[in-house]
């Protein structure tokens, strides 16, 4: 039932793609019993041979020449700039909102460093507790780096 499926797949798939091509694998095994594999239906004679797979193998389409058609909107130049400023204001907007979430979470980590709990007299348990806090403040100073070169290659 696939492999009728996958010829007819094949068929329709070569009819609409002009570079398309179907390779067929077969398993042979010789006198001997020994197994060997092959895509060349020349070499399956003598042998006793079974179909294991098809595969269809479609090349991409070639580039044309030009390399956009004509009419094709352009951006200039000070559309590209004006979108730059945009995008340069978005991504200063966003350095504040983190550099303002990054003293939070320096503030909620000082905050929890300075509590002790009775139950808290192994050091390790300590650190338990404070890691979700650092990993927080570790987050937004992350951010803020990519932000920050993400604003330095904005003019490159």
């Amino acid at each position: 039932m696939h492999g009728v499926f996958a010829l007819g797949l094949a068929a329709a798939l070569t009819a609409t793609a002009a570079h398309a091509q179907v390779t067929e694998i077969y398993k042979c095994v010789d006198a001997k019993g020994r197994a060997s594999y092959t895509n060349d239906k020349r070499e399956t004679g003598g042998k006793k041979c079974e179909l294991v797979t098809t595969q269809i193998n479609v090349a991409p389409p070639q580039k044309s020449a030009a390399r956009r058609p004509s009419g094709f909107p352009r951006e200039s130049a000070a559309e590209a700039n004006r979108a730059r400023e945009r995008q340069r204001g978005i991504l200063e907007q966003e350095l504040v909102g983190e550099q303002a979430a990054l003293n939070k979470a320096r503030e909620a980590l000082a905050a929890q460093e300075a509590v002790r709990g009775g139950d808290e007299r192994n050091y390790a348990r300590v650190e338990e507790r404070l890691q979700p806090y650092k990993d927080t403040v570790e987050t937004h100073e992350k951010n803020i780096e990519a932000l920050k070169r993400e604003l330095n290659n904005l003019y490159r």
